[in-house]
């Protein structure tokens, strides 16, 4: 018996008593605190989980599944061009328009194939931050000086911070691309430009389910009151390109769609049914299947069961301690208002640090901002959260740790952090 592994294991046990021991239950702050927990986890259940995670679970499979490891190297690999792969990494976020969280499966997809850390954490970081209604949506609601500045502070972030983390971890950057260079051109199952077709179309897929804009009278509303005829569309060519190029039985594809075209109208077109439906239908088509399609769930159900627990236990923590939208946590909500006046430094790293540790859904920023700045809290303030805010979460980070450790996590929030300080401090002094 390890005595030293003993008392850790007592520690850890009498440090669990003691906080059941004194939980504050029936006072009306901690109930309500639960409350908003697990309202705010029911929430992200039902809003983010179907129409936004399973289809990142699946696009991230399909990369580890379809794409070989030589041609991640290739492109996005440390000894790829930078131009080529900082650009992947830095215009991505205006294609997906994704929150924090759905950024990851992605993330840990391109990364564990052999993506370089500074393109892999580009993308990371641009993802949720570089969203195109948000920018506009920021400029129309809060003004457009702060929306430009949103814009030009999210891209020059995603490239800076891409360097910074390759710079920082240059070594274990090197050894990867030597390992690149010893690595034989594994022969394609299919065409380049199929392969592509495939995962351009399960990212329209992505894109229209979750297309924001109810009450833009322009291009993004116009797109919203379509978003599920395009959705249906780009669905059933991805039916199609199962058959015909990944090769899975032609009676199940159209059995899968039968089920949900009658889902669709049993449940007068709740799309989130709709949508589990056919991801229980691309179950049944690939699970346990032999080749590359079978790899393809595996791969999906490997992200799946890492992720998923990380993400909802964060979201949990998260609400306990700050609540949801126009509801308190925990934490006092008069306590971040009075924290954020002002242009101090102080203020600044407050708001990025709040930011940081907050889940946004996507645009959810933006109202929250709206109220903030009506009760005193400074432009600056407010630039810093809207460029950390995003980009990072509290289940946010718990996923990074678990997929590049907490080395590479720590500098990573570190530099978002820091960067959305310094510029919230800079734009404030500037145009305060």
């Amino acid at each position: 018996m390890n005595a030293k592994t003993e008392y850790k294991i007592a520690a850890y046990l009498g440090a669990i008593f003691l906080v059941f021991y004194f939980l504050p239950v029936g006072s009306a702050r901690f109930d309500h605190s639960v409350t908003e927990a697990l309202a705010l986890t029911k929430w992200y259940a039902r809003e983010h989980v179907v129409l936004c995670l399973l289809p990142a679970f699946w696009i991230a499979g399909g990369i580890a599944a379809f794409v070989s490891q030589s041609s991640v190297m290739r492109y996005l690999g440390p000894k790829a061009p930078k131009p080529l792969a900082y650009g992947f990494g830095a215009i991505s976020g205006t294609i997906l328009a994704v929150c924090s969280c759905t950024v990851l499966p992605l993330f840990a997809g391109i990364y564990r194939m052999g993506a370089g850390l500074g393109p892999a954490t580009a993308f990371l970081y641009s993802g949720p931050a570089i969203n195109a209604l948000a920018i506009i949506l920021t400029a129309k609601v809060l003004g457009a000086q702060i929306g430009l500045a949103r814009a030009i502070g999210a891209v020059s972030f995603s490239l800076l911070i891409g360097l910074l983390m390759a710079f920082f971890f240059r070594k274990e950057e090197q050894q990867k691309a030597a390992a690149a260079v010893a690595m034989p051109d594994d022969e394609a199952a299919r065409p380049l430009w199929q392969t592509a077709a495939f995962f351009a179309n399960m990212v329209a897929i992505l894109v229209f389910a979750n297309w924001g804009g109810a009450d833009d009278a322009g291009f993004f509303g116009a797109v919203y009151a379509i978003k599920w005829w395009l959705s249906s569309a780009f669905a059933l060519l991805f039916m199609w390109m199962l058959w015909r190029w990944m090769h899975v039985s032609g009676l199940r594809v159209c059995l899968t769609i039968a089920a949900v075209a009658l889902v669709a109208i049993l449940t007068q077109g709740h799309a989130t049914w709709a949508v589990f439906t056919g991801v229980l239908g691309l179950v049944w088509m690939t699970a346990g299947q032999k080749g590359e399609t079978g790899e393809w769930f595996e791969q999906t159900w490997s992200y799946t069961k890492q992720i998923m627990p990380l993400l909802l236990g964060g979201v949990l923590v998260a609400g306990l301690l700050l609540g949801r939208p126009g509801a308190e946590g925990l934490i006092p909500s008069e306590w971040i208002s009075q924290s954020v006046g002002g242009n101090s430094l102080g203020a600044n790293l407050f708001a990025s640090l709040a930011g940081a540790f907050m889940y946004f859904a996507t645009l959810t920023e933006i109202p929250i901002l709206q109220g903030l700045l009506g009760n005193g809290m400074g432009s600056g303030p407010a630039l810093a959260l809207l460029l950390a805010g995003p980009a990072l979460s509290l289940p946010n980070m718990l996923v990074i740790n678990s997929i590049i450790g907490p080395k590479k996590t720590t500098v990573y929030v570190s530099l978002v952090v820091t960067m959305a300080t310094l510029s919230g401090w800079i734009y404030g002094f500037l145009f305060s």
